[in-house]
């Protein structure tokens, strides 16, 4: 079976963050309702590892998006849309067999009952992806590569292709996983090989809620001790906020010295899991945020804390400016918007205990020019 050579370099390379994932044309409600009764919709596009390229891209990073569309239109205008972000998209593969996957969505907030989705990615040509027509290079090009456990519910060719990518060998960069458990994905399915996936990552994103339903996993510390191996386990809790384990941690994956919040990113100085070291535990409340569309947080959330990681930020400022960068995108219809300039989120993500609690964001809060104590407090 093909696969990365041994050895695969990625020290030398300008891309800060490679994303590979489906993206899907979305249609998005002209009005609330049911879809039986929307009677038309705006196109955009979906998909959570292509949403955190775009993120990076937009605050600044060097980042690419890797996936397979079909040979159409909806390929045409999702490579030209993720590029226009500036996202490199150039590893890209299009299938002249294969549709790009679509699909229409209601307007209200994916958790609730009366939330709609309706899928139309059967066969597409991302699901078509696997561990022989992935271009590895490219791949494996950036400081962090970063995946998410609705590739592995595509397909078993998928599923092949991410134990390949989070495999241990030298030269892989640091794999960063978003757990991403989509309960409609996984039924007559196993979703237990996200734990699997999970485990052999470096920095895992999970909710408490999807660890629960996934697994049966209740609560931040048993999460934690069914995933000891990763270097940093961010546990999301809803409003709760997140909880960050990361300390030191033994074998190849980190065979010198560092910390947590030590320089540039590599797989060396990440920090390490609760192994044989005691972990760092860092508990960050959520902001306040006056909600527009509950969609696309989660993988904002993943940008904002992978750029945080890429600057050197402490753990706190991490979770910080992953709930800034996610309250930009939930104050905003779609999945996507441009973030705050990278000095306002730096100046709001300093600020005191008392002051963060106050901060209260709204639609609007992400304009250059509003200094923290511009920003409306409750």
């Amino acid at each position: 079976m093909p696969g990365p050579a041994a050895g695969t370099a990625h020290a030398a390379t300008t891309t800060d963050v490679v994303c590979l994932g489906e993206s899907m044309v979305t249609f998005l409600p002209s009005q609330p309702g049911r879809l039986a009764d929307v009677p038309s919709f705006g196109r955009g596009i979906g998909g959570a590892e292509s949403n955190v390229a775009c993120a990076l891209a937009a605050a600044g990073h060097r980042a690419a998006w890797v996936g397979r569309v079909g040979a159409d239109g909806f390929g045409d205008h999702l490579v030209e849309t993720i590029a226009g972000y500036g996202v490199d998209t150039s590893a890209v593969r299009r299938d002249p067999d294969r549709p790009t996957g679509i699909y229409f969505r209601t307007a209200t907030d994916r958790g609730a009952g009366a939330h709609e989705v309706a899928y139309y990615r059967a066969g597409s040509a991302a699901s078509a992806m696997s561990p022989d027509n992935v271009p590895y290079g490219e791949v494996f090009a950036g400081r962090i590569l970063h995946l998410s456990g609705i590739t592995a519910a595509l397909s078993g060719d998928c599923l092949a292709l991410l134990r390949e990518l989070t495999a241990e060998r030298p030269g892989r960069p640091l794999v960063s996983f978003d757990v991403n458990h989509r309960p409609h994905l996984w039924r007559g399915g196993d979703a237990s090989v996200l734990l699997e996936l999970a485990r052999r990552a470096d920095l895992v994103f999970v909710g408490e809620d999807e660890a629960e339903e996934a697994w049966g996993i209740v609560g931040a510390k048993a999460i934690r001790a069914a995933l000891p191996e990763p270097s940093v386990l961010v546990v999301k809790r809803g409003s709760a906020g997140a909880t960050v384990f990361s300390g030191l941690r033994p074998g190849p994956r980190s065979s010198n010295a560092g910390g947590a919040e030590s320089g540039p990113v590599s797989r060396s100085t990440e920090g390490g899991g609760a192994g044989n070291a005691p972990d760092t535990v860092t508990h960050v409340p959520a902001l306040h945020v006056d909600v527009v569309a509950a969609v696309g947080a989660g993988d904002a959330f993943a940008a904002g804390f992978l750029s945080a990681t890429l600057r050197g930020l402490p753990v706190r400022d991490r979770v910080r400016h992953g709930h800034l960068m996610a309250a930009a995108v939930l104050t905003v219809p779609g999945d996507l918007t441009e973030p705050p300039a990278r000095d306002h989120a730096d100046r709001l993500a300093a600020l005191d205990d008392g002051a963060w609690g106050r901060l209260r964001l709204g639609p609007g809060w992400t304009a250059a020019d509003r200094a923290p104590e511009e920003v409306r407090t409750s």
